[in-house]
């Protein structure tokens, strides 16, 4: 009869209610769940002991009153633009109603059983992957709701208009934190994962998840450091930074560890690797499978590298001087000492590689000519688009971070951590809270990000310096650098240099590298890699995993470029060393290292790099 009924143009009958679908949702033993959210509530109230307990005794105190005002301040100039004007007010109300409005319709349609098609067109996104956020019709409101509802607040400050440059990239900056951390995929409630684990589990996972909480707020000393990794699977020198060599010499700044021979012949020329200090130099170290280093042992190089100290109180007034003095000089007497070498080819990683732009520009000033050729990996000099960490470099907050480091002389290395994390919360942050605190689960062990938990701490002047000369002021760019009484110019540096950028570089953008290449006095050749600031630089080429793009031209603009340049699939590194080839491929027998003049102080990857904070 019901089958007559539609064919005579007749209502169809509503679907039948299907009770499997809600069955995952209902919770079965409400006893057990009250008990386990109780016990979940004690260990949050240990976490918040954990927090409290070093600010009532003074340990730390927090400066967060400048912070919270930037971001109101901020965010109120995008909001005015919006509501002085009624009609622009209208318009935007109009729309996101309208959005709205047709979400509801959809999702009535859908629970009334019509499959008609999305009234919204809602981008998709990897954390609404499970089938549960558009198979069950709330869900699927709440992601569809979420979504055009972060992607109108973003536009709307994205079309805002009359705020300068600066204030219009900290609030899409504080924007998109506020839309990462207001997700619905981060509440047990509103996702549909979470709460059928909670239900599959009566809230067991909490129970678990909340004594996380609290034991990574106890190991930040009273802020949450949250695990990326399973940090009990690695050690550094066991099955980290492992490439056989020693520690040579050392200082207060750093430690420069020469490593072991794997060829019978060497290029004369030494290879002195600069890291950066705002990480650890095992980065290009990682294991034998992923080592930079072990590969430019094997292609012959005799490597140098820099092991920067992680500083203390004792470091504060350490500067770019000494750093340039006793790091970078430092470690070219030393090669001499353990080779007789005195030219040298030098690699800069990140701010190491600035410090050596820096350093080389004060070489020309000063007649040294001990570094031949320059290698710059994902590395600015220029910081006009210096990308999403010149948000927090204005003087107002950089005057925040300054009496920040005042008290101990240095800023800790969890405020560093955050900030790059911040760069890609909902990437690095949002789903190991999830993970971790309500799913109540432990990270699975990857190597990089263990790398990238072993933070290190910033000297006072010396963090001070670089943020105020490069992101604020953009010195080094303008030939007004002031370093050890000279003022530098990076058209003073003559040597080849080999300039490597990230296409996906979200710290320091392959646009900014290329603009930074322009500034040279001689040969740059610029070479843009797949992926982002490690990935793009740690590339095995066994791996055949990305590629890179070239072009001998700087002309034009970075688009202009990228339009012209030749894709090769695989790893740089090879280009690399054919690049190193060309300038100098004189070999001489293999050194052992500290040669007759240095005896080694301890086996690498030395005492520095082991260091935690």
């Amino acid at each position: 009869m019901s089958n007559t009924k539609a064919e005579a143009g007749g209502a169809a009958p509503p679907p039948q209610f299907d009770p499997k679908m809600i069955e995952p949702f209902l919770v079965k033993n409400p006893e057990a769940l009250s008990v386990n959210i109780a016990r979940s509530l004690e260990n949050l109230g240990k976490a918040a002991s954990e927090w409290l307990q070093p600010r009532e005794s003074g340990e730390k105190v927090d400066i967060v009153i400048e912070p919270v005002t930037d971001i109101v301040k901020t965010l109120s100039s995008v909001v005015e633009y919006w509501i002085k004007d009624p009609q622009r007010t209208l318009e935007a109300q109009t729309y996101l109603m309208s959005a709205y409005f047709n979400i509801w319709m959809q999702t009535l349609a859908a629970t009334a059983g019509q499959s008609e098609k999305a009234a919204v067109a809602v981008r998709d996104d990897k954390r609404f992957s499970d089938p549960d956020w558009k198979a069950t019709p709330f869900f699927d409101f709440l992601r569809q709701v979420y979504t055009v509802t972060a992607d109108w607040v973003e536009t709307l400050t994205a079309k805002a208009e009359g705020l300068d440059d600066h204030t219009r990239h900290k609030a899409q900056f504080y924007v998109r934190q506020l839309t990462s951390a207001l997700s619905p995929a981060n509440f047990v409630l509103t996702n549909p994962v979470l709460y059928k684990e909670t239900v599959a589990q009566n809230g067991a996972n909490l129970v678990e998840g909340m004594k996380k909480l609290a034991e990574d707020i106890k190991a930040g000393k009273g802020d949450l450091r949250i695990r990326q990794t399973d940090a009990s699977k690695f050690k550094v020198g066991e099955n980290m930074a492992v490439t056989p060599g020693k520690v040579i010499a050392e200082n207060e700044i750093c430690q420069i560890i020469q490593y072991e021979a794997a060829t019978e012949e060497v290029l004369k020329r030494p290879l002195l690797i600069c890291p950066p200090w705002i990480n650890k130099f095992y980065v290009l170290d990682l294991n034998p499978q992923k080592s930079f280093i072990k590969w430019c042992v094997e292609q012959g190089h005799t490597v140098f590298v820099i092991s920067w100290v992680n500083p203390d109180e004792r470091h504060a007034e350490k500067d770019w001087v000494d750093y340039s003095r006793d790091g970078i000089n430092f470690a070219l007497d030393t090669i001499t000492k353990a080779t007789g070498e005195e030219k040298v080819n030098a690699i800069g990683y990140c701010v190491g590689g600035t410090l050596l732009a820096a350093t080389l520009a004060l070489h020309a000033r000063e007649g040294d000519k001990r570094i031949k050729t320059a290698t710059l990996f994902t590395t600015q000099v220029d910081f006009t688009h210096a990308g999403d960490l010149k948000v927090f470099a204005d003087e107002a907050q950089l005057q925040n971070i300054e009496k920040m480091m005042e008290a101990d002389g240095y800023l800790d290395g969890s405020k560093m951590a955050l900030a790059f994390n911040m760069l890609r919360a909902s990437e690095l942050i949002w789903p190991y809270f999830v993970n971790n605190y309500l799913k109540g689960q432990d990270p699975m062990p990857f190597d990089l990000l263990y790398w990238n938990s072993d933070s290190t701490r910033m000297p006072k002047a010396n963090h001070s310096y670089y943020l105020r000369n490069c992101y604020l002021d953009n010195t080094l760019a303008q030939g007004r650098m002031e370093l050890a009484g000279q003022t530098l110019s990076l058209h003073d540096i003559k040597i080849p240099i080999y300039n490597l950028a990230a296409r996906e570089d979200h710290i320091a953008p392959a646009k900014s590298v290329y603009i930074g290449s322009k500034l040279f006095g001689g040969e740059v050749t610029y070479v843009m890699s797949g992926s982002g600031h490690i990935a793009g630089v740690v590339n095995p080429p066994d791996k055949v995993k990305y590629q890179y793009w070239t072009d001998p031209s700087l002309d034009g603009e970075f688009e202009d470029w990228t339009k012209r340049a030749k894709e090769t699939p695989g790893s740089w590194w090879p280009h690399w060393h054919g690049w190193i080839l060309e300038h100098h491929s004189k070999t001489v027998p293999a050194r052992r290292p500290g040669g007759d003049q240095l005896n080694p102080i301890e086996e690498a990857p030395g005492s520095y790099v082991r260091v935690r904070v």
